[in-house]
């Protein structure tokens, strides 16, 4: 049975998809939409970004595009609850609608305070704020590097107020200090004067901005400055903000200024009070010195007034050696009289003891001829004499002459040489024998005659 045919107009693919667009941008122009961060990426190349919003029943895609982008106030991360403002529009190709975002902005400060309470705790985790990290800042840098805008009042500021206290040179690396990519700047800059050589880094640096909304400081609560910080081998100080003004820098900072002002102040000393104080320890060294000298003399003059004359002290020694004196010819006297009397004792006994030194040696000598028997020594001398003659004929019999008396020859080169073996014999065009009662020359046989 044949069907009846429709009234329905019959549409094309891309007419329906086209009627689908038009009704959905007439009737939702623009919106506000309020839900969660999801799955946030930003195009590499385009710099368009592309993400969904999210909450417990539904979640809407929605881009966008880099002009936008550029305008953002904070960092955008999943999880973070935002409200875009936007017009909805159909994606033909794919059968799907998005929301095309012209506004992003954080949910309140409470959802951005959230996010970064919930960074600050996982930071803090990692060590990055310990207290033991911190470093002390240099009494008096050479260089000082400031990381700020190069417009405001924040980078004069900082330069009339070292200008007054104590004139330093300064490196400005300058960034933006807020909006989109502000966060990489700051950090960039932070690893760069690190990387200087040694000669050119500074000793200190200063990271400032002036107040701002919780939006506008965002950048100084991002991960990238925090771990920047972190990193840094030179001192850094904090100026983010008025004193009221918290940020992540500053936990991660070794110091923290109230204002940018106060960073100035914290980095150098006053030169004035430095002149006076140094002036001041200049005229207490001086009259310590003075104080000194004056003291020492006193006890000098005091323990001068306790010692007695000079003459004095030699006065008793004067005595001793006028009665040595006196006393010397008595004594040599005697003494010389006690060594005449201890000689002519000494030389009266003398020829007694030589005369009794002499028996006694005429008895050992008479004792020892008594023992004395004249076989024995001839026997001695009859055995030495035949061991000598012994080793003689050893030797004999062992010299190369008697060897050759035993009729053997003694083969010699022409210089002298002696061939011991064959083929060195044969070698030689001449050589000698050498006989027991004489020398002869020979020729040997010619290399190839040998046996």
């Amino acid at each position: 049975m044949a069907t009846a045919p429709s009234n329905l107009p019959e549409l094309s693919v891309s007419e329906l998809a086209q009627a689908l667009k038009r009704t959905v941008e007439t009737a939702f122009g623009l919106v506000r939409v309020r839900g969660e961060l999801s799955g946030f990426k930003r195009h590499a190349s385009s710099g368009h970004c592309y993400f969904a919003l999210k909450d417990a029943n539904a979640v809407l895609d929605a881009v966008m595009w880099r002009s936008v982008a550029q305008s953002l106030r904070f960092a955008p991360e999943d999880g973070l609850e935002v409200v875009a403002t936007g017009r909805l529009t159909t994606f033909p190709g794919r059968s799907r609608y998005q929301l095309v975002v012209d506004r992003l902005e954080v949910a309140g400060v409470g959802a951005l305070l959230a996010q970064v309470e919930e960074r600050r705790r996982r930071l803090a985790a990692e060590g990055l704020f310990d207290p033991a990290r911190k470093r002390p800042l240099p009494f008096l840098p050479r260089c000082i590097g400031i990381v700020t805008s190069p417009q405001g009042a924040v980078i004069r500021d900082i330069l009339h107020r070292l200008a007054d206290r104590f004139p330093r040179d300064v490196l400005l690396w300058p960034v933006p200090v807020q909006g989109e990519g502000a966060e990489l700047r700051i950090a960039a800059a932070i690893r760069g004067f690190n990387r200087l050589p040694e000669d050119r880094r500074p000793d200190l640096l200063i990271v400032a901005r002036g107040g701002g909304s919780v939006e506008d400081l965002m950048p100084f609560n991002t991960e990238a400055v925090v771990r920047a910080a972190a990193e840094s081998r030179i001192p850094l100080i904090s100026a983010v903000g008025h004193e009221t003004d918290t940020t992540l820098l500053d936990h991660a900072a070794d110091r923290r200024a109230p204002t940018p002002t106060a960073a100035a102040e914290m980095a150098v000393p006053v030169r004035a009070e430095l002149v006076d104080r140094v002036m001041g320890l200049g005229l207490r060294m001086r009259q310590a010195g003075r104080r000194a000298a004056t003291i020492r003399r006193e006890r000098l003059e005091g323990l001068s007034a306790r010692l007695p004359r000079p003459m004095r002290l030699v006065e008793g020694l004067g005595q001793r050696l006028d009665d040595a004196t006196e006393r010397l010819p008595r004594a040599l006297k005697a003494r010389a009289a006690g060594a005449r009397s201890r000689f002519d004792t000494t030389g009266a006994a003398l020829p007694r003891a030589l005369a009794v030194a002499v028996g006694t040696a005429r008895a050992r000598l008479a004792t020892t001829a008594g023992r004395l028997q004249p076989r024995l020594l001839r026997e001695r001398v009859r055995f030495g004499r035949q061991a000598l003659d012994a080793k003689d004929r050893l030797i004999t019999g062992l010299s190369p002459q008697g060897t050759l008396g035993r009729g053997y020859a003694l083969v010699l080169s022409e210089g002298g040489r002696v061939l011991a073996d064959a083929t060195a014999v044969r070698a030689a065009p001449r050589v000698r024998l050498r006989l027991r009662d004489g020398e002869v020359g020979a020729i040997p046989d010619p290399p190839h005659l040998g046996p």
